[in-house]
Order: C-alpha cells, then structure tokens, then sequence
C-alpha cells in the first residue's frame, strides 16, 4: 500500500474512533445544548428544537447517563445546557454530576423546549433555536453526532461550515477489501495502536459492566448463563451485555465506529474474546480490529450514520470478518465471512435506540460467525442468491442500496408507528 493511502486510512480510523458516553443521539443533542449555552451566555427562557426522524427515533428508548434514569430529547439538551460546555464532544456529559439533577428536573418543570419534526431531508439533522431577553441563538448539527455547520447569535455568524457530507463519502469511497486487507497486514501500527488499544480497553471495560450488573434486559447475562463453554456465545454475550450497560443508563464511556457505540463495541469486543480463546498476541487482535472497524465502515458508506437498516447487522458482520482474519490470516475467509453473513442477515429494522439492541448485536454475531463456519466448510453463499454479488465489496454495494434507497419508506413507517398510538 502506498504512503498516502495509508495515511488517509489511519486518518479514517483515528476520526472515527472517538469516545462517547451514553447513546450518540441524546448526547448529540446535549451537545447542541451545550453549545448553545455557550453562545447565550444563559439558560434560555425558550427554545425551540427542529430534530430529524432518526434522531427522534433514537432517543425515545434509552436512558441518559447521569440524569437520574431520564430518557427524551427534552431532557437530553436540557442536560447538555446545564453543562453548558462543548469542548468535550460527545463525552459531553462527562461533566454531569447529582448536584445538577435537581435543576435538571426544574427545567424539565418549567416546559421551555418545543420539539419539531425537521423539514431537512438529512437523517442526522439537529437545530436548536434559544431565546434569551432580547437575543437569539442557533445551533445546527448535521451529518455527523459532533459536526456543528451554523453558530449564529441575532443576526451574527460565529462560525458556518459548509456541508462536508461529499468530501467525507469521497474519503470513505476508497474503502475496499483488497487495500483494507493490505492496510491491516502492513501497517507499523505506531500511529493508530494508541486509538485501537483505547477502544479495547474501553468497550471491554462496560461489557464486564454489563455482565457483573443488572442493566436492561440482561441479555448478555442469558446468553452467558445458557452457553458459557462457546467462544461463540460468550463473544454474543459480552458484546451483549456492554450494549445491555450502554442503552440503560451505564455512566461508563465507550469508544465508537460510524458515530456508533453500539457498533464500536460490536466491532471490537468478540475479537477480544476470541483473542483470549485462541491465545492470540496483541498484534493479531489490533490487525484484527482494523479489518473490523474499516469493513464496518465501508459497509456503511452507502447506508449513512443513521436509517432504517440495523447498523449491528453492519457491525456483527464486521467483527466476524475481523475473527476471521485472526483465524485464518487469508483475504478469502475475510469476503466469504462478509458475503455469507450479509445473505444471512441483511434486512433487520433500526427501531430505534433501546435495550433490544442487545438482542440484535447477538443476532447480527451469529450471522457473521455462522458466515465464518460456512467458509470454513467450504459452503458458501454464491452470486445470484438474492441480493448476493460477484465479490464481498460489490455485495456491500448492494446491501447499502437496499438499506438507503429500498428502506426509505421503512423508515418513515417506523417512525410514524413509533409516535403515533393509532
């Protein structure tokens, strides 16, 4: 691989691997809360917030860290304001402590945010407009949980960024098996261990939160308690039990892949079990992770950060190609894995943020695994079969296609079945 493109595919991963603590939607929008206090300089007396569907969708189910088990996106930029500082990003509410709580519920009391469905046609679009006295305030965050496009106070630009969501698909374009296969196996590691090892460490870490804790639907614990002698099932059910944390109120901070934690820690926490199955050195489980994390994010290059289409099917059959590569060290266990898992897999619903996501993580790894063991009988899934192609990059094609362009209507249904009672 060359120089450059080796640069732009460490540039790739150390971006995306960031740490966020709780679910990237409210904290998004605690985000734009956050900064909106910043550019106020107070609590506004009312605000008025224009969220998108999916971020909607993605709010309604999980628990925000911190808050005393509140859930919405009322108490999410509430909590955000009470911060009222931006510079940690999606760790924002890192700096949330008990003695907010009781003005967090003031706030709540006090019926200041009114909430709109968004005209914008993105899937990830968050604008909050705060009114202080005489002064107004707008934020906008779109695209991407962290990538605020328009500060604006009255009728002053303090800062305005034009849409980056074509320069980032034309960097994410270059992502393919073959230079991905070659990156994993060649790359010196010096640059991007420190972002790998982070993401180890802190996704393990909530897995075993997960595991030793009661949170949500303790599926992780299930799995556990039924099927521990499996490398298999103790994989599901710690990558489980970290989502089981994660979506119930889990203070702790994970590090995440395509604006996800849910996919970070799917991406990451089977090879780890694996790794610790087969005694496998640090230097296969860190080139195992970058086959990982990179496939996950070209299979969601199409998709978007946020649709209709489960983004833990993209990422269970991710860490099932990472797997196989640790395995097998071979291109072809790698495609084969991914063609395999995505016949098998592709077409589960985003409902939104909740405990069941648990559920689907297992899911999406059984898939993805049984992939794997279907190559290594040498019983593959062929071209032609359904929505199946020639090779593993022209098959993700075509499963983003299904999910971004086939699914669009999916999606407004779901949203529409969840808001509405009838």
């Amino acid at each position: 691989m060359n120089q450059a493109l080796n640069k732009k595919y460490e540039d790739i991963l150390i971006n995306e691997l960031i740490i966020a603590r709780g679910c990237t939607e409210p904290i998004a929008l605690a985000l734009a809360g956050a900064k909106l206090f910043e550019t106020l300089k107070h609590i506004p007396s009312k605000i008025e917030a224009s969220i998108s569907g999916n971020i909607i969708k993605n709010v309604q189910g999980v628990i925000i860290p911190k808050t005393n088990k509140k859930k919405g996106a009322i108490p999410a930029i509430l909590a955000g304001l009470l911060v009222g500082n931006s510079k940690n990003e999606l760790d924002v509410l890192s700096e949330f402590d008990s003695s907010k709580i009781p003005l967090l519920d003031e706030l709540i009391a006090k019926d200041i945010i009114k909430i709109s469905l968004a005209k914008s046609c993105k899937n990830l679009y968050i604008k909050l407009d705060g009114y202080y006295q005489n002064d107004k305030a707008s934020i906008v965050i779109e695209d991407f949980h962290n990538n605020f496009t328009l500060i604006k106070l009255n009728d002053e630009i303090l800062y305005s960024k034009k849409d980056v969501i074509k320069r980032k698909k034309k960097e994410y374009n270059l992502l393919n098996l073959d230079d991905i296969y070659q990156f994993a196996i060649s790359n010196d590691l010096k640059r991007i261990k420190p972002y790998l090892k982070r993401q180890l460490d802190y996704n393990y870490k909530i897995a075993l939160e997960g595991i030793n804790n009661s949170y949500g639907s303790e599926i992780g614990k299930i799995i556990l308690a039924h099927s521990a002698s499996s490398v298999k099932e103790k994989a599901k059910a710690y990558t489980a039990a970290a989502s089981d944390a994660r979506m119930s109120g889990s203070n702790l901070a994970v590090v995440i892949i395509s604006g996800s934690g849910n996919q970070g820690i799917t991406t990451s926490i089977p090879l780890i079990i694996y790794a610790k199955e087969y005694n496998l050195d640090g230097d296969t489980l860190y080139r195992g992770l970058i086959i990982s994390d990179l496939i996950a994010l070209e299979e969601k290059k199409d998709i978007g950060r946020l649709s209709a289409f489960c983004g833990a099917i993209s990422a269970g059959i991710a860490a099932s190609s990472g797997i196989a590569f640790m395995l097998e060290k071979n291109k072809e266990a790698i495609a084969s894995t991914i063609i395999n898992g995505l016949a098998l897999a592709s077409g589960i619903i985003c409902d939104g943020a909740k405990a069941s996501c648990a559920g689907k993580i297992a899911l999406a790894l059984e898939s993805g695994i049984l992939g794997y063991e279907m190559y290594k009988n040498n019983s593959n899934i062929n071209p032609g079969d359904g929505i199946i192609k020639d090779n593993c990059d022209n098959t993700i094609k075509s499963v983003g296609r299904l999910a971004k362009k086939g699914m669009k209507q999916t999606d407004k249904e779901i949203l529409s079945i969840m808001i509405d009672d009838k």
